[in-house]
């Protein structure tokens, strides 16, 4: 027995370019000349002139070569890990404890303090970079702070 006799169905396969009495001659429903009438032709991502998607969508996903990865921590953190008991408040708070208790991450290398939330104790901070309102806040509770100043590198 044979394979096609077994998958019989209602409907024969349409043969293109049988000749104009079949509905599907001359052209084989390709349409008239122009480059996708002609075999072995594919127009990848080509729109018809109009602005391609690749083109309409925003660029995302660049990383500069020269980013500097900086951490970037609000006064209501430090707070809460007070709190929490993850850091106390009377040792010195620097990128180094946070990486090591775990709570930052170790891909950042620098630190920066944002003002956001109330803080009640006296600290000690050692950071990188540090906002005007986190400043005045830390002073204001009685902390001090040491601003790291980043090594110049002078050519010549």
């Amino acid at each position: 027995m044979k394979l096609n006799t077994l998958v019989k169905t209602n409907f024969s396969k349409i043969r293109v370019g049988r000749g104009i009495g079949s509905g599907k001659g001359k052209t084989s429903g390709r349409g008239v000349k122009g480059q996708k009438s002609r075999s072995g032709v594919a127009i990848k991502s080509f729109e018809g002139g109009q602005m391609p998607l690749y083109r309409r969508l925003p660029k995302r996903g660049f990383k500069p070569i020269t980013r500097k990865n900086i951490a970037i921590i609000n006064i209501s953190d430090i707070e809460s890990f007070i709190k929490n008991k993850k850091i106390k408040a009377q040792d010195e708070i620097n990128i180094k404890i946070l990486v090591e208790k775990k709570l930052i991450n170790k891909k950042y290398n620098k630190l920066k303090i944002l003002g956001n939330g109330e803080i009640k104790d006296k600290l000690k901070i050692k950071t990188d970079f540090i906002s005007k309102s986190a400043k005045s806040k830390i002073e204001t509770a009685g902390g001090v702070i040491t601003l790291l100043k980043e090594k110049s590198s002078q050519n010549g």
